[in-house]
């Protein structure tokens, strides 16, 4: 026992095997700058090559520094990593404020059997100080801090890790399962909530996250353009796609345009939902967890405990809601929401069809006090467990029906539509008349009036609210129509704000606070009266001395 405490207690390294992966990485961040420096000394006599060669062999070295002057440690109390060369900095954090564990394997990792450990503390995400990362260990051993960590179980001599039954796991990848319990001792069980279907793959070209792709290859050509010093319009390939291209009509350029760009941007975006949610499963634990596991190059698994869930959120953006697709995300304290629900950790399913997110989300569910219990989870079929969750019989917030918000709500929604597209519209006339702008962009604008009342009448439509099974359900939105369903026991605290035409149309925007997810949910222009209901039964006796005091007041 003795041995063990010393063992657990003593600096470790990361795994020798990072001196490949390290060095591989600041070359490929750096691989811009370094074309650029081999391009422009082939045009200059070869003189530049020099100073590209020099820089890749400084970024193996600045590479390789890591694995010498990183080094960790778990202790009972704390977690502990200790990095720098001439600036020595250790960073602490205790292990009771530890959130998450997220475990992820890029490609070259799996090839050597690695994984990066990066320990979560619920910090905003700009304060990146306060959240720890090994880059990389074993995968046995990424796997079992995960356990140690979240489980609260005491620090332990690395053990041997076995994949659970049944998930597909690579060569090389981290497992993502408990480590190997000692002998006489019961095997942490586990009961599968979704599973990714072939069928989901349809939602690929609607997420849209082609776009991105574009975006980087743009910048990572005009960078390596920049950097090399080089002309395309001088590359014989550009050159006669240029030719033919302006031999075209305007309309048939633009249509020319808009086609490469949908199919681009819609197998772009297939690829990457493969490739980001490929494998992906979501199972609970009997330890009180919930944990997903995704990704085919790169794999990534996260736990979330589920003491801290305070609800979910179904998402449904506009093309994704076209093709009646959604996705479902965790509200709790401890993940990083900055990066969205696809690439932070409070992702539980992804595009998927909204029925499935809505019998996921009825599952992972904190069941409310004194609420009729829900028919219990059995292990899911490698389709979905979507037919187990219809079949409980307590009323979910996340299909409850909800309250409109009234005519107000309506005008104002219209009233807000239109005064903007008026604006517009005057100034794009405005520049017509007085600049030269071409007119077809203000008639543009007028065409596009009945798609403004479309829209409005969308919003109007998203709004709705209720109060039931100890959750407070608000939804809104049009262009990303949101519905997130939060505990009233994670209410902290009321905000009610009225701005000048709200309290002309007697409405009011109701946010409810809390330490989860958002830190903040709205039920935008809503009665006033309403508002306070909503707030006095959500959280009985928080708002009884202001009642009483505006009543004396009135």
């Amino acid at each position: 026992m003795i041995d063990v405490i010393e063992t657990t207690l003593a600096w470790r390294r990361l795994s020798p095997r990072m001196l490949v992966i390290h060095p591989f990485q600041e070359v490929v961040r750096a691989a811009p700058a370094l074309l650029g420096l081999l391009v422009a000394g082939t045009s200059s006599g070869g003189q530049g090559q020099w100073w590209s060669i020099g820089g890749v062999g400084l970024m193996v070295v600045l590479g390789m520094l890591r694995w010498f002057t990183t080094t960790y440690r778990i202790t009972p109390e704390h977690v502990q990593v200790r990095r720098g060369l001439l600036t020595r900095k250790v960073v602490t954090v205790p292990r009771d404020r530890v959130r998450t564990v997220d475990v992820t394997s890029h490609v070259l990792h799996r090839v050597l059997g690695l994984a990066r450990v990066e320990v979560g503390t619920g910090t905003s995400e700009r304060r990146r100080e306060g959240r720890l990362k090994l880059d990389a260990l074993t995968a046995a051993e990424a796997a079992r801090l995960r356990v140690e960590l979240l489980h609260r179980s005491p620090a332990a001599p690395v053990a041997p890790v076995t994949p659970s039954e049944g998930a597909p796991v690579a060569e090389g990848a981290p497992v993502a399962s408990p480590v190997a319990p000692p002998a006489g001792s019961t095997p942490a069980a586990e009961t599968e909530l979704a599973r990714m279907r072939p069928a989901w793959v349809r939602f690929g070209p609607f997420t849209m996250s082609g776009l991105v792709t574009v975006g980087v290859i743009a910048g990572f050509v005009s960078r390596l353009v920049s950097e090399g010093n080089v002309d395309l319009g001088r590359v014989g390939p550009v050159q006669e796609t240029w030719r033919w291209f302006s031999a075209m009509s305007l309309l048939l350029e633009i249509a020319t345009v808009v086609l490469v760009l949908v199919v681009f941007v819609s197998v772009a975006s297939t690829l990457g939902y493969v490739l980001a949610f490929g494998n992906f499963r979501l199972t609970r634990h009997t330890e009180g967890t919930l944990h997903v596991t995704r990704g085919l190059l790169t794999t990534r698994a996260t736990t979330i405990e589920e003491r801290r869930l305070r609800g979910v959120e179904v998402s449904e953006p506009l093309l994704l809601r076209a093709v009646r697709g959604a996705r479902l995300s965790a509200v709790t304290t401890g993940l990083r929401t900055a990066q969205g629900s696809q690439r932070g950790g409070s992702m539980l399913l992804p595009p998927a069809p909204r029925a499935d997110a809505v019998s996921v989300a009825r599952l992972v569910l904190p069941r409310a006090a004194g609420t009729p219990s829900a028919a219990p989870a059995t292990p899911a079929s490698p389709a979905t467990s979507a037919s187990v969750a219809s079949s409980a019989v307590e009323a979910s917030p996340v299909t409850a029906d909800l309250t409109a918000h009234g005519p107000a709500a309506l005008r104002r929604r219209f009233t807000r539509a239109y005064g903007v597209h008026a604006l517009v519209l005057a100034v794009l006339l405005a520049l017509w008349w007085w600049a030269g702008l071409p007119s077809w962009t203000w008639l543009t604008a007028a065409v596009l009036l009945p798609l403004t009342a479309l829209l409005a009448a969308d919003r109007y439509r998203s709004l709705g609210h209720a109060l039931t099974s100890g959750y407070l359900v608000t939804r809104w939105g049009s262009l990303s129509r949101r519905r997130v369903a939060l505990e009233c026991d994670g209410v902290i605290g009321w905000n009610i704000e009225r701005s000048f035409f709200q309290r002309r149309a007697r409405l009011a925007t109701l946010t409810a606070t809390t330490a989860a997810g958002k830190q903040g949910y709205q039920v935008p222009d809503v009665d006033l009266a309403e508002a306070l209901r909503l707030a006095a039964a959500g959280t009985p006796g928080l708002l009884d001395p202001f009642l009483v005091k505006a009543h004396h007041v009135s």
